[in-house]
């Protein structure tokens, strides 16, 4: 880290120290009030909302967790990554103490938070951020602190991850290969952002200090050693580690090689930019009918290998705001119709790869908004899942090996599981709101001309032959100019929709003054 942090506070929700801690002498209390009031004065701009404030030659950085304030002020260049790092960490260590961090758990606490504090961080650079092994000097209880005066060994060497003298009847090792998936399908159908982000988690009950190696399919590893790769590799992307594993290592020869805490963490995530198909695609299409009715037919397909299940489906299908009295039927799994969401959850517990399963639903809507063409824009479907013993990257734990000096044998469990991050996919062929419009007036005055020969021809009698025929002039005109469009315009051609739409809007107003004409001459 390149600068040092002068001091560090606590804040409630209304800005008032809580706790601070000064490390280097060179910063007062009186920082906490100018920083709140800097903060205040950005809370008005939406593009400020950043977490680091400058100010008259001090570098505040901040996190805010239910109504406490973390904040960090420091007249050095520091890392900023690096300190909102550690205070989302110093989060974790006070969670860990008082089960939840409130202002009230801090003015309970405050002995003990003060020690957290002068551990967690020394002259203003951060050090020993991991709960269990704080714990185990820093106690809560003011007696159990005065009989425990030796610090672990955690803190002495150079595996502060971890205690020594753990032990455990039966070894073993947890691993799950996590991705999540996050696809944004546009109205054409086309998937125009997609990427899979992973995470190896591990929960770890071994016993002493083991020594642990795992091998992936990695790309770059597997090249390097000369091996065919017959099955799939993977490159790897915004790699993020543990602390624990060797970094320098890992440079050198792609080898994962850690000794891991005990319990569980996150030993690393990675992203991959690569082109996904949805696994679950859906397909909706929205009819409305009479004007007060709508009806909504949902076709939801796998798209992954049959020999895979994905499990608690749910396919959240947006609906008009005013829509009500629900009918739904389904081909497989329930339909609940959710008014607070404007969105019928669609549930399917069980879905196999390579099936395709149906939803028709019908609604009906108030004649008075149909009238006024009150139209919103449709939130786009969103998709959830999980699908156990599969991942879409397609990444493998070729080994994990387990070495301790002790020589006892450890049984790693490893389990692939992909799950929906961000799936949003707009409704097919969905127009704006202007195009919707356009095409509801299309329908409205093709009816009229079906309907009203008779009414046009008796409007040429009783109101001149002029009038009415500029009246089915300027009718079959917009017609005709409607139907040319296409169904979802780009946006320079919204001024040709708003012409046509003046042009319509102002022909309908003549045919009403030449029927309020006629009723008049006939009456």
């Amino acid at each position: 880290m390149a600068g040092a942090v002068s001091a560090l506070f606590l804040l409630d929700i209304k800005g008032r120290v809580l706790v601070w801690r000064d490390y280097r002498g060179d910063v007062s209390a009186v920082q906490a009030e100018r920083f709140f009031t800097k903060l205040i004065e950005k809370e008005g701009d939406p593009q400020s909302q950043d977490p680091v404030v400058y100010d008259n030659g001090v570098t505040y950085m901040f996190i805010q967790h239910s109504n406490v304030y973390l904040m960090t002020a420091s007249r050095q260049n520091c890392n900023a990554a690096g300190l909102l790092s550690f205070l989302l960490r110093v989060v974790d260590v006070f969670k860990h103490y008082f089960e939840e961090l409130e202002e009230e758990s801090l003015r309970d606490n405050f002995v003990v938070v003060y020690e957290l504090l002068d551990e967690m961080m020394d002259f203003g650079y951060p050090q020993y951020t991991e709960a269990k092994i704080l714990s185990e000097f820093i106690k809560t209880d003011a007696y159990r602190m005065e009989t425990n005066q030796r610090p672990p060994m955690a803190v002495t060497n150079a595996v502060s991850w971890r205690s020594e003298g753990i032990f455990y009847k039966k070894n073993g090792v947890l691993l799950d290969v996590v991705e999540s998936v996050n696809i944004l399908v546009n109205s054409n159908g086309q998937v125009i952002r997609s990427e899979v982000v992973g995470a190896l988690k591990m929960r770890t009950y071994l016993s002493g200090m083991p020594e642990c190696k795992l091998g992936l399919n990695d790309r770059v590893l597997l090249e390097a050693q000369g091996r065919a790769t017959k099955g799939k590799a993977i490159d790897l992307e915004d790699i993020k580690f543990h602390q624990c594993v060797r970094l320098a290592r890992f440079e050198n020869d792609r080898t994962i090689s850690f000794i891991p805490p005990d319990g569980s963490f996150d030993l690393m995530t990675y992203r991959l930019s690569t082109q996904v198909k949805p696994l679950i695609w859906v397909e909706a299409q929205v009819e409305k009918h009479s004007r007060s009715r709508v009806e909504i037919m949902v076709k939801a397909r796998s798209q992954f290998k049959e020999r895979s299940t994905a499990t608690n489906v749910e396919i959240e299908l947006p609906v008009p705001t005013d829509a009500s009295n629900p009918n739904v039927r389904t081909s497989m799994g329930s339909a609940s119709f959710a008014p607070e969401n404007d969105a019928l959850m669609w549930k399917i517990k069980s879905f196999p790869g390579g099936k395709e399963y149906m939803l028709r639903a019908e609604f009906s809507l108030p004649s008075i908004n149909a009238e006024e063409g009150a139209t919103e824009r449709k939130a786009p479907i969103r998709v959830k899942f999980e699908i156990p013993y599969f991942t879409v990257s397609g990444i493998q734990v070729r080994y994990l090996k387990i070495i301790e000096k002790s020589g006892y044998q450890a049984l790693p469990w490893v389990r692939y599981i992909t799950t929906a991050g961000e799936n949003e996919i707009a409704l097919l062929g969905q127009t704006s709101d202007l195009a919707a419009e356009i095409a509801d007036l299309s329908s409205t005055l093709e009816n009229a001309l079906k309907d009203n020969h008779k009414q046009l021809k008796d409007m040429r009698t009783a109101c001149g032959h002029k009038l009415s025929e500029a009246a089915a002039a300027n009718m079959k005109l917009i017609l005709g100019h409607l139907r040319s469009l296409p169904v979802e315009p780009e946006w320079e051609e919204h001024d040709v929709y708003l012409s046509h739409r003046g042009t319509a809007l102002r022909m309908m107003r003549t045919g009403s003054k030449a029927r309020q004409i006629l009723r008049k001459k006939t009456s």
